[in-house]
């Protein structure tokens, strides 16, 4: 590989999420040797901190994926303003937004959700049938705490990262994230280190 992958996070919970989620995604990633995780603390500090991070970056070949909850924004708009702010630096970005929220992709997933949630199995069944597009689910953070009352979001994010499928997914915005990372570490020879 020529340089590591930098993901800028919005937030703590999505890089519990990625440190579990990236190595089954692209067998022999190591966190640190092939990819470095970038919490923020927000959308704000996150957006603040773009241009900033991107035009001081001095390890060579390093390319960046930026990785946003949507929250009920235009998405066009979105990606093309968190595009702006990444002008002029000079670096390979990917953006990608989660629809709406990484819980949504939990969402997408009910047997895994299930699976890690056994006692809650069949309120999480129903709480999946009634949201049969999880990327519209507007606060799907919120229905996972209704159902699952012992739900926390680190906690679950280091949980389910182990058990989400790849590519067994109702959530449009995860498979988008699982084909842009995998096509940006083919791209680079880091498939197989």
């Amino acid at each position: 590989m020529t340089g590591r992958v930098i993901f800028l996070l919005e937030e703590p919970s999505m890089k519990a999420f990625l440190v579990e989620f990236l190595p089954r995604l692209i067998p022999g990633w190591c966190h640190e040797e092939h990819f470095l995780l970038v919490p923020h603390e927000g959308k704000s500090d996150l957006e603040k901190s773009i241009a900033r991070k991107l035009s001081a970056w001095r390890e060579p070949g390093a390319r960046f994926v930026i990785v946003r909850d949507n929250d009920g924004a235009n998405c066009a708009a979105l990606k093309a303003r968190l595009l702006g702010l990444c002008q002029g630096a000079s670096r390979h970005v990917l953006v990608r937004l989660v629809c709406q929220e990484l819980e949504a992709w939990y969402l997408a997933q009910p047997d895994a959700l299930a699976g890690t949630y056994p006692s809650r199995a069949k309120a999480i069944k129903r709480m999946a049938r009634r949201h049969n597009d999880p990327d519209a689910c507007a606060k799907p953070s919120r229905e996972l705490a209704r159902v699952i009352p012992e739900f926390q979001k680190q906690d679950a994010a280091r949980r389910l990262a182990r058990l989400l499928a790849v590519d067994d997914t109702r959530s449009a915005s995860f498979r988008v994230f699982v084909s842009g990372v995998q096509q940006l570490a083919a791209s680079a020879g880091g498939m197989a280190p």
